[in-house]
């Protein structure tokens, strides 16, 4: 019989690895949320001001420039982005990158729903396309950080700054996490649940100038419900991004919002994207110290910091819900199988709210899992 690993010394104190909802900030609880909004009407003084009061730390921590809009709406990053595409595309031709399973999910929308007939240009997991050879004449649809395949843009040089189309990025595992130009992007949306370890069912949705020109400018050929309208009367609807929302909030989860940009802000400039940077260094090490783990991202300048994939040599998906069954059963780690629609393998979430000592923590707990799940 093959002698297993004993169970290692030390568990992960924050065993909390999902790439979404993410970890809590450190010392969160939920009675050190500010219960000043609560019970009262998103309609208040008090709401406004607190909906208003994370639009701005929002802001302060992003380095979101004025010309820049930030509003919250419904239905998390998903409702953001479809915001943005049912009510912006359909004016010029479409490019849309897909290299997970998200990306696929826009061009989905795209040639199902809306039927404008996009340029699809597609990469396997773990991979990047060519983005030099992108028309930028076109409007272009991509991920900033595939959450599902743990591969990122390196940077925004890939976008010109005189391109005829607008840039929309799905950034929501990577604002917060990585150093984005503004200025490259005309839309972006995300949601409070990957960095910054909040709730899931809002959305925020990033509108640059060129955003805004075109939603004054161009009526899309198809119906929009009432939760897509951003504009009225031929002019954007200021007031949802100065905390008026389209549809109720969970004040609840603006208030937990609120304590997470607050934490953030206290680590001090860059501080987020520091824990992240950390965090991504540890396991970094963790699979170069093991023959049998890699990265389905094999190009770090394309790795994600965040959604972090990782394989498994041998494994298939039995060998992974084993693998993930075991570290639950344990405690030392919650919610680390890859996506249901990526190939088999980990997914470790290394966004700053994780603590790096519990990254560290997790490298033994995975070697005993391993073994155990082969030797069942």
């Amino acid at each position: 019989m093959t002698d297993l690993p004993p169970k290692p010394a030390t568990t992960p104190a924050r065993p909390y690895f999902s790439s979404g909802p993410c970890a809590k900030p450190p010392g969160w609880s939920a009675d050190r949320l500010n219960p000043v909004s609560l019970g009262r009407s998103h309609r208040s003084k008090i709401g406004k001001q607190r909906l208003q009061y994370c639009i701005d730390l929002m802001r302060e921590l992003l380095k979101l420039p004025n010309t820049h809009r930030i509003g919250i709406v419904p239905g998390s990053d998903t409702g953001a982005f479809e915001m943005a595409m049912w009510t912006m595309l359909g004016a010029r031709p479409v490019t849309a990158l897909a290299w997970e399973s998200f990306g696929e999910g826009w061009v989905t929308d795209a040639v199902k729903q809306l039927k404008i007939d996009p340029t699809v240009v597609r990469a396997d997991y773990g991979q990047l396309p060519d983005l030099t050879a992108i028309d930028w004449t076109n409007d272009v649809l991509f991920t900033w950080n595939g959450t599902t395949s743990g591969v990122r843009v390196p940077n925004a040089d890939f976008i010109p700054a005189d391109r005829e189309g607008l840039s929309f990025a799905d950034a929501t595992s990577g604002v917060f996490a990585y150093d984005i130009d503004w200025a490259k992007i005309d839309v972006a949306t995300f949601s409070w649940q990957k960095v910054l370890g909040g709730e899931g069912a809002h959305g925020v949705l990033i509108l640059g100038p060129r955003a805004v020109e075109r939603l004054e400018s161009y009526t899309p050929a198809w119906p929009l419900p009432k939760i897509f309208r951003l504009v009225s009367k031929g002019k954007l609807t200021e007031g949802i991004f100065k905390g008026e929302t389209i549809n109720t909030p969970s004040m609840l989860a603006v208030e937990d919002a609120i304590f997470s940009l607050e934490w953030g802000k206290s680590l001090g400039e860059n501080g987020l994207i520091a824990r992240s940077d950390a965090n991504a260094a540890a396991l970094d090490r963790i699979v170069e110290a093991r023959d049998w783990l890699g990265h389905l991202a094999a190009d770090p300048a394309t790795r994600s910091k965040t959604s972090v994939c990782l394989t498994v040599e041998g494994a298939d998906e039995a060998l992974i819900k084993k693998m993930a069954s075991l570290l639950e059963a344990e405690g030392a780690a919650h919610d680390v199988a890859g996506y249901r629609d990526a190939p088999a393998g980990l997914r470790i979430w290394c966004g700053a709210t994780v603590d790096t000592a519990d990254i560290e923590a997790l490298g033994p707990w995975l070697d005993w899992a391993y073994a155990t799940a082969k030797a069942a």
